[in-house]
Order: C-alpha cells, then sequence, then structure tokens
C-alpha cells in the first residue's frame, strides 16, 4: 500500500513515459541512470563548478593524486611520486601507459599544458581558488614536471586531488569563438583520462557516459565495471522518484526528509542519510549594493539571526546526519573552528533589534535560493513570524551565481561544496578574499586569510582562520545554517557506498 501511494504521488505516468524514452535503468542494459534537478549546459569542470560536475569531473578526467576520504591519504593517480622542492615546488614523476580518451598518450606535456592554461586569470576558470596558486608548470622530461606556486600554499595536495583535472596539450586551442571575439573554452568536446568517456551530450538534458576500454590497471579508482552511465536533469523530485520506483533510474540524492522516510521499506529501493562536507548559508549584501540598504545595518543581520531556527530546518527538514554550523566553513575542514561568536534562536529579542534598527513594522525584502525551496521558505516562515515579509526569487544555480556575483542579491541562500577539499581555503578563503563571491570584502579579513592560506606552520595557519571566522561571525556577513545531509535512494540491484566528500563514487560502483 505505501509503495503504490508514493508511486501515485510522484505521477507514475509522467515516469512511465520519460522511462520509455530513455530506455530502461540498470543491470537490463548496464547502464546506471541518475538524475538532479540541475542542468548541465557544460561539461568541463573548470567552466562548471556544480556538484554534477565536481562529480563527473572525477568520473571522465583524473588528477595527479587522489585522496582517500576514509584514510585522509593521497594515493598515486596520473602521477606515480612526488616531492616538495622547499616551500613553493612540486616535482611530480608521471604514470606511463595513460592514454586520453581520443586515443593520444599522457605525458609531461599535457600536464604543463593543463596547469599553464587552467592558472591564467584571463582564461577564465570559475572558480579562481582552485587555480590560481599555481604559479606555472615545467617540463623536466617525458614524464616529470615541477610544478611552480606564486607562494606556500599547504592546501595543495587537495587541489590536485579534486579540482585540478589533466587535459591533453592543446585541449583549448580548438575553443570556437563567440559572437563578442572572445574564445569559448567551455564549447570544446570533453576528453580526459578518466574511467569514463562522453558520448553524447544533450545540453541542459544528459550526458552519456561509457565506460573507457583503455584505461589503466592499478591506479586507485579500479577498473569500471558498470557499462554506460547517464546523467539526467529531471526538475522535480516527484518525477525522479516516480522514475526511481518505476525503474527509469536508479540513482537519486537530495530527497527531502518526508520523502526518504516514506521510501524506506516501500519497494525495490535503498534509502541512506548520509553526511557531506556541503554548507548551507545566508549572505548578506552588507554594502547595499542590490539597491536595499536594510543588510548594511548590523542589527538587521543580528535580527535575522536570531529569528531563524537553524536548529529546527535542521532536525525537521535536512535529516539526522546534519548539524547546525556557526562558523563560515564545514566542520571537518583543516583550520575550521566552532569557537566563535553564536547567534541563538530568539524571535522577541529578533523583534527589539529590527525596531533598534528603525523598523518596528519589519519591512519586505528580495531572498534568492536555488537548492531545496523547503529549506528556503523554512527561513521565510520564521522571519514572517518578526513582521519580515520576504519575496522567494528561486533560480538555476548558473543564473543566481551570475546576480550574486553582480551584487543585485540582497539576501542569497545558497550551499557550498568547497570542491570536497577538506582545508577551509576552499570555504573561508573562497568567500571572503576580496573575491566576487565576497560580500564584504573586509581588509582584515581578506589580510588573516591570505596569512592562513600561506603558512607552511600549521598553528600558525589554524590561529589566523580563527581570528578572521570570528570576524565574519561577529559581523555576520553570513549566517551559516547547517551541514548537509543527504538523502540518497537507488535500487537495490546496485552497490554504491556514500562518502562524506559528496562525490559520489559512480567509477567504483558495480551491480549486485
Amino acid at each position: 500500500m505505501i509503495w503504490r501511494n508514493l508511486v501515485a504521488a510522484c505521477v507514475v505516468a509522467t515516469a512511465l513515459v520519460a522511462g520509455l524514452a530513455t530506455a530502461q535503468a540498470g543491470k537490463s542494459d548496464d547502464t546506471l541512470n541518475w538524475a538532479t534537478d540541475r542542468e548541465v549546459a557544460v561539461v568541463d569542470p573548470y567552466y562548471n563548478n556544480t556538484r554534477e560536475l565536481v562529480i563527473q569531473g572525477q568520473v571522465g578526467w583524473d588528477g595527479l593524486m587522489l585522496l582517500d576520504p576514509e584514510t585522509g591519504n593521497y594515493a598515486p593517480l596520473l602521477a606515480t611520486k612526488w616531492e616538495w622542492k622547499g616551500n613553493t615546488a612540486i616535482e611530480f614523476e608521471l604514470r606511463k601507459g595513460v592514454k586520453f580518451h581520443d586515443g593520444s598518450d599522457f605525458d609531461a606535456d599535457d600536464v604543463v599544458y593543463t596547469v599553464n592554461f587552467v592558472s591564467k586569470k584571463e582564461n577564465g576558470v570559475l572558480t579562481q581558488k582552485n587555480v590560481n596558486w599555481m604559479k606555472e608548470a615545467i617540463k623536466l622530461g617525458p614524464h616529470k614536471v615541477r610544478i611552480e606556486l606564486h607562494k606556500p600554499f599547504p592546501a595543495a595536495f587537495a587541489y590536485f586531488s579534486n579540482a585540478v583535472f589533466i587535459m591533453p596539450d592543446g585541449h583549448y586551442d580548438k575553443a570556437p569563438t563567440k559572437a563578442d571575439g572572445k574564445k569559448d573554452f567551455a564549447a570544446v568536446q570533453p576528453v580526459g583520462t578518466g574511467p569514463y568517456k562522453v558520448v553524447d551530450i544533450k545540453a541542459g538534458e544528459y550526458v552519456l557516459w561509457e565506460k573507457n576500454p583503455d584505461y589503466f590497471e592499478g591506479g586507485p579508482k579500479g577498473t569500471p565495471v558498470i557499462g554506460k552511465i547517464r546523467f539526467r536533469t529531471i526538475k522535480e523530485m516527484n518525477t525522479q522518484l516516480a522514475e526511481l520506483m518505476t525503474g527509469g533510474l536508479d540513482w537519486v540524492w537530495d530527497v527531502p526528509k518526508d520523502q526518504a522516510e516514506r521510501l524506506e521499506g516501500a519497494g525495490p529501493i535503498q534509502v541512506v542519510n548520509a553526511k557531506t562536507m556541503r554548507v548551507s548559508y545566508l549572505a548578506f549584501d552588507v554594502d547595499g549594493d542590490s539597491g536595499e540598504d536594510f543588510f548594511t545595518k548590523k542589527k538587521v543581520r543580528e535580527a535575522f539571526a536570531h529569528a531563524i531556527n537553524r536548529e529546527s530546518i535542521t532536525k525537521n527538514l535536512v535529516g539526522p546526519a546534519a548539524e547546525v554550523i556557526h562558523s563560515a566553513c564545514h566542520p571537518d575542514q583543516f583550520g575550521c573552528t566552532s569557537d566563535v561568536t553564536k547567534w541563538s534562536y530568539d524571535p522577541e529579542k529578533a523583534k527589539k533589534l529590527l525596531a533598534e534598527a528603525g523598523y518596528p513594522n519589519g519591512f519586505e525584502f528580495d531572498i534568492y535560493a536555488y537548492r531545496q525551496r523547503e529549506f528556503t521558505e523554512a527561513v521565510i516562515g520564521d522571519l514572517a513570524k518578526i513582521g519580515v515579509k520576504a519575496k522567494l526569487t528561486f533560480l538555476q544555480y548558473r543564473k543566481l551565481r551570475d546576480l550574486v556575483w553582480k551584487g543585485q542579491t540582497p539576501v542569497n541562500h545558497m550551499t557550498w561544496g568547497s570542491s570536497s577539499i577538506p582545508d577551509a581555503s576552499a570555504c573561508t578563503s573562497h568567500f571572503f578574499s576580496g573575491g566576487k563571491d565576497d560580500p564584504a570584502k573586509d581588509p582584515k579579513v581578506i589580510e588573516l586569510l591570505g596569512k592562513a592560506d600561506t603558512s607552511t606552520d600549521p598553528e600558525v595557519r589554524k590561529a589566523a582562520y580563527t581570528e578572521a571566522l570570528n570576524i565574519i561571525s561577529s559581523e555576520l556577513y553570513w549566517l551559516p545554517m547547517f551541514t548537509y545531509a543527504k538523502y540518497y535512494a537507488f535500487s537495490n540491484d546496485l552497490d554504491f557506498t556514500p562518502t562524506s566528500d559528496e562525490i559520489p563514487r559512480f567509477y567504483a560502483a558495480k551491480w549486485k
């Protein structure tokens, strides 16, 4: 009965039609079908920084090393050995016998080309923090390179593992020219060395990957087993779940807590709640760039911090593996601390602060979001209790990101997964080092993070991050909300294990 009711609620007819159109998922055709609500218009990990591309980046490309999320150790991937040369250079010996998807051989020229291309700001890699610490790569031999850094960067290995993917020599030279005369690097056909290769793309709808028969043996990703992996964009969760229940999909995540609980024991699927490295936050327009000056007043930001019941949202909507956070980082990242100013739920105090700020009757404003509408709606409900009316604009990530970069959002409710890099530089420094995502551009914070990101002394790094995080918290440039705990739902036929770094290792999945 539970299964029938759930399928009915998920609009079975839609799922059946869609499932027939895409062929059956699962063991029958050796295709792992997975879906999210986000569009993938660009299949390139440097020119699309959504989680979907972090995942597909690991499927289709390799870095020089690979982080084991369980042990915290780095395993040789495209590099077999590495050695620091002072504080600002690393030498790598490269794996032999590796081929790109186009049949070309991997060697030092590819590493040199990739590093020297992506590290140049003018080439427009979206997440500059992932690449701008590299100065240049120098070829030392057919399978040996030295990568020079601008300054000491102790988190380098984490970025080499999760964010620096190697492209073939000359890859972006093939980019077409756009109408404005600039090169469209994102439009180049995907080519990597990874365990799967792209065989079909329909922008905004699907990406089809096929097992790479030439993938090298003996590496930490293993040998791919499942024949094909198809990513699809399905914007409605109900439709995703209906397809999962009826065989059109094998794997979904970000399942709302109430739906996940109904799914447990309700059919041929597994349901798992697991912690992630993703954080949720509210960012305030503290400079008034959006044209609304409410959030230039610290007392208004304080009122919001006291008005929003983060404990309730986390407990009732997110999942048991989630936790409330107070710092602009993930607790598992090096340098993150919870020893900062904390803002407790106190709606009466929030009302008082609003009155002191000059808004005894509240005000209206625009809030922007792109992920888990129900989480933002809960925030809106809490604000309504203190007389503040929030109008929600819900957008695709890329559209919202562009508005944030233009300073057009009074408040944005967003998330960040740090490219699964376990270092505060990937979160705190990304958002508060003066870049396009920085809502405050506080010179003291920028100074402290520069020190934290480059010191080779772990204790100096920790102290600098702590001081910076305390300023961010006390000034309320952000209101950190919670760590994400994802509900995964996937076929009983699929052998899959979630990991806390929020990178589903589809290349390691297999059928039971």
